[in-house]
């Protein structure tokens, strides 16, 4: 399988030059290959939020590689970084973030319209074949604002998954809904991980959610600590 993502003794320090400086990430080396499922582990304060803006593109490391679908970004402009991110990166996140005044379609539409700067009619039918995949066609018409928590939160499942990239990142995703919701919005990312061999690297407190992951990389104080495959997901899949 090809690697989605590489990193490779990357480090990320803060207040650069400064009496206050300090190392949060200390030389990570991370693969994520073509259609993982990965849970990102670890203790609040571990690093993971700022790995996860690094893998993002929405900060850069101060020192190592990061190489995201074959692309060295470390020296990307900001432009092609954000050219990059918007292609090849889904976001998925703990309070949805969707624009409460527009319709669930036109949130989905978001990701496409930003990157073409007009709307028509292929941005709407992909919107609709989202929603209808995830269920939730009778509601595409809808402002957001009148569909309960976990309709919302599949919608920005939709969303993440418009551009159709390569790899999502997923931060808490079911931190904000109940057992019910959560197992729906996880059993739809599984779905599309499975279809279209979408990596997938999800950020979680939950231990129930962790454990129905096919790999589990845990972070402890700006390393990596453990990376191991999920044997229980192995079995259950044989």
């Amino acid at each position: 399988m090809a690697d989605v993502l590489v990193l490779e003794q990357v480090r990320k320090s803060f207040g650069i030059g400064t009496p206050v400086e300090v190392e949060v990430l200390h030389g990570l080396d991370l693969r994520l290959a073509e259609g993982e499922f990965v849970a990102l582990i670890g203790p609040s304060g571990s690093g993971k939020s700022t790995m996860l803006n690094l893998i993002g593109l929405l900060d850069r490391p101060t020192a190592g590689r990061l190489v995201l679908q074959g692309e060295e970004t470390t020296t990307l402009a900001d432009a092609d970084l954000t050219r990059l991110r918007g292609r090849s990166i889904g976001f998925v996140f703990q309070y949805h973030h969707l624009i409460s005044a527009f319709t669930a379609a036109e949130n989905v539409m978001m990701p496409m319209l930003l990157d073409r700067g007009f709307p028509d009619a292929e941005m709407r039918a992909r919107a609709e074949t989202l929603l209808d995949q995830f269920r939730l066609a009778p509601w595409k018409d809808q402002p957001v604002l009148q569909l309960s928590g976990g309709q919302q939160q599949r919608v920005a499942i939709a969303r993440a998954l418009a551009m159709n990239p390569a790899l999502v990142l997923a931060d808490e995703p079911t931190g904000n809904l109940d057992t019910k919701s959560a197992d729906i919005a996880f059993d739809l990312m599984r779905e599309i991980n499975e279809t279209h061999r979408t990596t997938f690297l999800i950020v979680t407190h939950d231990p129930r959610l962790a454990r129905r992951c096919d790999r589990i990389v845990e972070v402890v104080d700006g390393v990596i600590t453990s990376d191991r495959p999920n044997e229980a997901v192995r079995i259950e899949a044989v």
